[in-house]
């Protein structure tokens, strides 16, 4: 019974094969008449491919030219947060400095201050 199962899925299996491979071929084509939709369906398949390269170019570019902009926006940024630390750095020194001298001042002051009650 086995036997007979695979001898006959065989048999379809060969028949569907040699079937398809001839239902698209038929008798015309030796006569030429079925090579120009041949040739128009392979025109149109290039076409497509062509234009399917072209957009993928397109989105390439697209995409490179996002990058350069994202990066040239990051380094802006970059920039501006370096400049408001250094700006910040600067004022942290500028404040540093300036209660230094007023501590030297205050301490001048003092000092002064004891000279002239020492001369009373």
């Amino acid at each position: 019974m086995n036997k007979l199962l695979a001898t006959l899925v065989a048999t379809l299996f060969a028949t569907a094969t040699f079937a398809a491979s001839h239902a698209g071929a038929p008798m015309a084509a030796a006569s030429g008449k079925a090579a120009a939709p041949a040739v128009a369906a392979s025109a149109a398949t290039k076409a497509e491919v062509k234009a399917e390269k072209k957009e993928m170019k397109a989105e390439a570019k697209a995409e490179k030219k996002e990058a350069k902009a994202d990066a040239k926006a990051e380094k802006k940024e970059a920039k501006a947060v370096e400049k408001t630390e250094k700006a910040a750095a600067e004022a942290k020194k500028d404040k540093a400095v300036a209660a230094a001298d007023a501590k030297k001042d205050k301490k001048e002051a003092k000092a002064e201050a004891k000279k002239e009650e020492a001369k009373k």
